[in-house]
């Protein structure tokens, strides 16, 4: 930069700005140096045009078309980003934009009830490296949040007391604690906000009705959808997904602010109001827009596979138009639905909200120390770091002051306990035994190559045979799947039996709720005292704090107690405790109880008394 410096200082003219242009693009490709050099190549650049217009005052709109600066007759300012070279621009915009993608996409399931459905759409997030995957159709009754057996979030929102509609919303363990705040509003919507660096992403998940459905029923649809939009902060990043059931067509005359000439067939009624609601909001048609295959925009087929629709629909607010790269169809993609996975690939970095106030305290396996030869290691390292920490105490002739005396001690105590802990036992991790067997999951892979097979078909009849054929493995992986989970019910029950013959009534009841659906991972939503759903954490803590206060804090007596006072003093001993006194108090310690902000565990302090 000191040469581009000397340079400006010397001669101003095009050679020179041939220069700058030339040593910010080698910049560019190091990406160590870019936010630096291209910073200081936009104020050399500034610098150059306000220097330039007061030596060419009369000649500024030829000068300025000359070196490539776009200078006006009036010397006014051009729009930002406007007059710079192309690598600067494209180097600025990626230094301040988004760096990562997400990606997001929606998917009629048909139900969630079936056995093994879960794990199956599990399966294929995982493999196609989903973040965030909307459900439609998910028939689960009511609506919560729960935590799967892959660390992923499940939010739903379904019919209140029937298996009907529904919708659904799974996040990946990545992204799980980038919620911010989420909303279900009825058996066909569903909202969720995401944290993130640059500007909040708000998602809604849509079921719309059929085009054959009652018109009242359309309308009630989208004015609840109008007015949930309407509630979203206007800096959002704003996607409304799902199955609208809604043909938009591929002329796109009028509406090309919204779409683009990418669409198929044409329009129904249930387009008309979609793409409605889309001008009104300033929404843009994801899968309109992006050029593919006609096999990888239709996102529906008919049971007789003649008749193929894009009725599924991404879209996202036009103002965030260009952080959308992608939106396509992944046909591969298989839990028998007649629906295909779409899936947008979003320019936008997600990060987690900052709650200092929520510290994660974890176990050690306590377990472990079950084993003998385990507690025996255990014992031995713990004695050598005491042995060790003598030493050093008896070498160190600064001791602390005598107020300090009591931490320090109590400093190096915990430091041993918990370096060894971590180093003998290690944490304790959540191990969710999957109840699916191998054959089960064989049995849903030749399902899966039967569909792909269907696919790629020549003709009409071999597609019905393979279909056919379909239908047939699809029965027996739900044949399988259902002997899958009485096997692991039965085992349960083994294990319960096996529990209450010992006495172990901790297990007993630890199985008896897994058995009974009573899943703690699974959470219903709260409600103030108006019955509106809270949303966001604050609001619920606030909620809680107010309960606790009504029901905790009670009006005072009419008659105040006035209690005699003793006539002998308690003989309470106040000095210090002896050892025979501590190891009582230890040895007396309920075990499988929490611990504190010390994380030393009743069970590692049993386990070596002599210490």
């Amino acid at each position: 930069m000191l040469q581009l410096r000397n340079q400006l200082n010397t001669t101003m003219n095009a050679e020179s700005l041939s220069f700058i242009r030339r040593r910010v693009g080698e910049y560019v490709s190091n990406w160590k140096w870019v936010e630096e050099e291209c910073l200081q190549a936009v104020h050399l650049h500034s610098l150059l045009r306000n220097q330039k217009a007061t030596l060419n005052n009369d000649n500024n709109e030829q000068a300025g078309s000359q070196a490539g600066f776009g200078l006006q007759a009036d010397d006014r300012m051009t729009i930002p980003d406007e007059s710079l070279y192309e690598e600067v621009r494209n180097a600025r915009r990626s230094l301040l934009g988004p760096k990562s993608t997400i990606m997001i996409s929606t998917w009629n399931v048909r139900t969630m009830c079936d056995c093994s459905k879960t794990n199956q759409i599990l399966k294929e997030m995982y493999s196609f490296k989903l973040d965030i995957l909307g459900l439609c159709e998910s028939r689960l009754v009511g609506s919560g949040r729960e935590r799967l057996e892959d660390g992923s979030i499940l939010l739903y929102s379904g019919h209140e007391k029937h298996s009907i509609r529904g919708v659904g919303m799974i996040i990946s363990k990545k992204y799980a604690k980038c919620i911010l705040e989420w909303k279900p509003i009825n058996d066909r919507l569903l909202k969720v906000r995401f944290n993130s660096k640059y500007s909040k992403l708000t998602v809604i998940q849509c079921y719309a009705p059929t085009n054959q459905a009652e018109e009242e029923e359309k309308d009630n649809f989208y004015e609840a959808l109008q007015r949930e939009v309407d509630l979203v902060p206007r800096h959002d990043v704003l996607m409304v997904n799902g199955d609208l059931n809604a043909k938009v067509g591929e002329d796109n005359t009028g509406k090309e602010g919204i779409m683009g000439k990418h669409g198929l067939g044409v329009i129904n009624d249930n387009g008309q109001r979609f793409v409605d609601l889309c001008s009104t909001n300033d929404l843009v048609i994801g899968g309109t827009i992006f050029p593919h295959k006609k096999i990888h925009k239709q996102t529906w087929i008919s049971p007789d596979s003649n008749t193929k629709n894009q009725i599924d629909h991404i879209t996202i607010n036009r103002k965030w138009r260009s952080s959308l790269q992608d939106v396509r169809v992944y046909r591969g993609a298989d839990v028998n639905s007649d629906h295909y996975l779409l899936t947008a690939k979003l320019k936008l970095k997600l990060k987690n909200p900052d709650r200092t106030d929520k510290k994660q305290i974890r176990k050690y396996d306590v377990s472990k120390l079950k084993d003998t030869e385990v507690l025996n290691q255990f014992r031995i390292a713990l004695q050598n770091r005491f042995s060790a920490l003598e030493e050093e105490n008896l070498d160190n002739e600064n001791t602390p002051d005598e107020g300090n005396v009591v931490e320090s001690k109590w400093k190096q105590f915990k430091t041993a306990y918990q370096e060894t802990a971590e180093e003998i036992i290690g944490y304790k991790k959540n191990k969710t035994k999957p109840w699916l067997s191998k054959e089960t999951w064989d049995k849903i892979e030749d399902r899966k190559k039967i569909k792909s097979k269907i696919l790629t078909a020549n003709s009409h009849e071999t597609e019905q045979v393979l279909r056919q054929e379909y239908k047939v493995r699809d029965k027996l992986v739900k044949r399988s799947a259902r002997k899958d989970k009485r096997d692991y019910v039965e085992d349960l029950a083994n294990q319960a039996e096996v529990a209450a013959r010992k006495g172990n009534s901790r297990e007993l009841y630890k199985i008896t709720k897994l058995l009974s659906g009573k899943n703690s991972s699974r959470s219903s939503t709260l409600k103030n005292k108006q019955g509106e759903i809270l949303t966001t954490e604050i609001e619920k803590a606030n909620r809680w704090v107010e309960h606790f206060k009504e029901v905790l804090n009670r009006p005072l007596p009419n008659n105040i107690a006035n209690p005699e006072p003793a006539q002998n003093d308690l003989n309470i001993r106040v000095d210090v405790p002896s050892q025979s006194e501590v190891r009582k108090a230890i040895e007396t310690m309920k075990p499988n109880k929490a611990p504190g902000i010390d994380q030393i565990q009743a069970e590692i302090l049993k386990a070596d008394l002599e210490t």
